[in-house]
């Protein structure tokens, strides 16, 4: 029999089961410890320790889940009384034990919370972890010390730096969770069974002594994780916190843990990694989505085997999905078995597809010479070459010979979209998928809405998008889309600086300390050369006259340095088997005789470089926004960071830029356009830093 009883918070509701109190976490939609919750629970408890008639007490959540993690708004200011630690102090201190009852998710504090119980009960399939070293601090309510009492220190290490979400299952193989359940139907009433199955005894796991384990093993972990954490302030402080299970009481070491969380959830990386979690999750968003939802789709056609359409295979593949290869190439096709399986393996070795479901992955592509054979696809997709010509021949035959409820998508990179969708004869079944090289590590999709796109086909593209474990971002079929033509204008502006007495190597240097994985000339090596020079010549004979060019790159390609793949670009590559190539005194040399056409050259510092780099960046992203190509200045931020290596920890380009003063964004500005000249345009920049203020 079920009685309920009311809290002071409405958060939390006290109920009684025989002769245990079930505390029932109601705080949709995912139970986000927030204030009020850990008010309740307080309250709660304290119930429960005062009511001789009750024996035990469960903790469970409302709806789908357990508590998913702290209300993460919380942690960019003063924290509100009381603090998730005194909730767990409250659960520790009280007389009776208490056992946490999980379905759904119990993340960050959410878990460290089940970890202050006596008992943890989880359903079959229920997610558990702890994600706080991903948002730039440590576990701040006793995570550090209590899980290495249950999985020992290497396992612990490997969980909290990772932040790896992993199933009941496996924490029940490693001792975190110690019972299953088989349906969340039954999780209460087993639960309540388990309470009474503890007879009034405590199992704190404070008292627990550490599993004995080889000190060989705990420095692999500790390795691992610095290596994998980048050695970053926050990973090292969380294998200390973790280590001083073995040096310090308990509580002692648990009050450094708290300070360590403090400190470090009021960091500029903490904020900004922050920023960029919010960012996510209102990407998936799409205003009106629940009336229009997405297509079926289970079998992919894609059209084009060399390197992009053998990754974008791969990938789908991996995911569940039955896909048909096809290419008019024989010898191309017969070689995309063997990259497929390359990117399989690399998936497979970054932990984003088990080893023993890899063959599987592998057998469920088909590989065709014939177009007829993706005919029964609920999506298709072409990554031909990237020439107007070939893709509109391409599109031409999709829309014939696709069935009528499919998806026609595109992986141009800068082509018109829309052009392309009406060469297809139904451009309202046409999206744009823009995938990122290569296809299999990285994260990022354009999902471009064609201007006759219906939403159910964007959805479709959202939804598969996601379906395969990528990040999906919205964006209007302007050229370039959201990345590239941001990377067009920052690029161009070095290049300018190329004719003003700038290098490779200094531009690239500065750019990367801005915050970028690499500079444009390293990256234009490692794509190649000719990508770029084939769309300047498709645009030479309608290029205004009036609009400054620099030459630089199309000597280059004349001359056949087209990057890596030729062994000179912007670099030397003879002898570098990784890294960036040498600088070559033949690209200094025709850098200089370009410069001198133009005029007087300058030195240029670091500072100077970033500050053209950042301006552009800034003045286009208000471009974006102003023609609807993309949806919000962060969403710019989230296709810089996936798609373009721009750091995570610093946010990105546009976060980093509203922290700067308005005058000095105006003048990062006026020296990008006088550097353009004509054809310049600005956009609305106090607006759209604004909305990230």
């Amino acid at each position: 029999m079920n009685t309920p009883s009311t809290l002071a918070a409405p958060r939390v509701r006290f109920e009684i089961d025989g002769d245990v109190a079930v505390i029932v976490i109601d705080n949709p939609p995912v139970n986000a410890g927030s204030t009020e919750v850990r008010a309740g629970l307080r309250e709660a408890i304290a119930r429960l320790a005062a009511d001789p008639a009750l024996v035990a007490g469960v903790l469970i959540g409302a709806g789908n889940s357990f508590i998913s993690g702290s209300d993460i708004k919380e942690f960019a200011g003063p924290l509100r009384q009381p603090e998730l630690p005194a909730v767990i102090e409250d659960i520790e201190a009280c007389p009776k034990p208490i056992v946490a009852a999980i379905h759904g998710a119990a993340f960050g504090g959410g878990l460290e919370l089940t970890l202050g119980c006596d008992g943890r009960v989880a359903v079959r399939g229920a997610l558990v972890g702890l994600p706080e070293v991903q948002l730039g601090m440590i576990p701040g309510a006793g995570g550090t010390q209590r899980l290495p009492r249950l999985t020992g220190i290497a396992r612990a290490i490997d969980l909290i730096i990772s932040g790896r979400r992993i199933k009941a299952e496996e924490a029940a193989s490693l001792g975190i969770i110690d019972k299953l359940v088989d349906s969340p139907e039954h999780l209460r009433a087993e639960a309540v069974g388990f309470a009474h199955m503890l007879a009034g005894q405590k199992h704190l796991l404070r008292d627990l002594p550490l599993p004995q384990e080889d000190a060989g093993a705990i420095e692999v972990a500790e390795s691992t994780a610095l290596k994998g954490g980048r050695a970053r302030e926050n990973v090292k402080e969380a294998i200390a916190s973790i280590k001083r299970t073995t040096s310090l009481p308990f509580d002692e070491a648990l009050a450094q843990e708290r300070a360590i969380f403090q400190r470090l959830r009021l960091s500029e990386e903490a904020a900004a990694l922050r920023y960029n979690f919010f960012a996510e999750r209102a990407a998936a968003k799409i205003e009106g989505a629940a009336d229009h939802p997405p297509r079926p789709v289970r079998d992919v056609g894609v059209l084009g085997a060399g390197t992009m359409g053998a990754g974008i295979a791969a990938v789908f593949a991996a995911a569940g999905f039955n896909v048909t290869l096809t290419d008019v190439n024989r010898e191309v096709l017969d070689r995309a078995a063997g990259r497929i399986a390359q990117a399989i393996g690399d998936l497979v070795r970054s932990g984003k597809l088990k080893a023993d479901r890899a063959a599987a992955a592998g057998a469920r592509v088909t590989y065709a010479a014939d177009m007829q054979a993706v005919s029964d696809a609920d999506l298709l997709l072409e990554a031909v070459f990237e020439e107007l010509s070939v893709k509109t021949e391409v599109m031409k035959t999709l829309g014939r010979l696709a069935k009528k409820t499919a998806v026609i998508a595109t992986n141009t990179s800068y082509l018109d979209m829309n052009e392309l969708a009406a060469a297809s004869g139904r451009p309202e079944d046409v999206i744009g998928m823009h995938f990122f090289a290569p296809a299999y590590r990285m994260r990022l999709v354009e999902v471009v809405r064609g201007d006759r796109s219906l939403p159910d086909a964007v959805n479709t593209g959202m939804s598969v998008a996601k379906a395969i474990g990528k990040l999906a971002i919205v964006a209007g079929a302007s050229e370039g889309f959201i990345g590239n033509r941001i990377y067009s204008r920052y690029r161009g502006q070095c290049e300018y600086m190329l004719e003003e007495g700038a290098f490779p190597s200094e531009i690239d240097a500065a750019v990367e300390t801005l915050g970028f994985a690499m500079g444009p000339f390293a990256v234009s090596d490692i794509s190649g050369l000719d990508i770029a020079w084939l769309m300047r010549k498709r645009k030479a004979a309608t290029r205004d006259p009036r609009e400054r060019y620099v030459r630089i790159a199309d000597r280059l390609c004349e001359l056949g340095r087209l990057g890596r793949k030729t062994g000179l670009g912007w670099y030397d590559y003879a002898g570098v088997t990784s890294g960036r190539g040498k600088v070559d005194p033949a690209v200094t040399a025709i850098i200089r005789e370009e410069a001198a056409k133009r005029g007087p050259t300058r030195s240029f510092t670091e500072k100077d470089i970033q500050r053209r780099v950042l301006g552009a960046i800034v003045n286009e992203s208000a471009l974006l926004l102003n023609d609807g190509t993309a949806r919000s200045a962060a969403e710019i931020d989230l296709v810089l960071v996936n798609g373009y290596g721009f750091s995570k920890f610093n946010g990105g380009p546009l976060f980093l830029a509203s922290h700067l003063k308005d005058a000095d964004i105006e003048a990062m500005i006026e020296e990008a356009e006088q550097a353009v000249g004509f054809g310049f345009r600005r956009g609305n920049t106090r607006a759209l830093l604004e909305s990230l203020r």
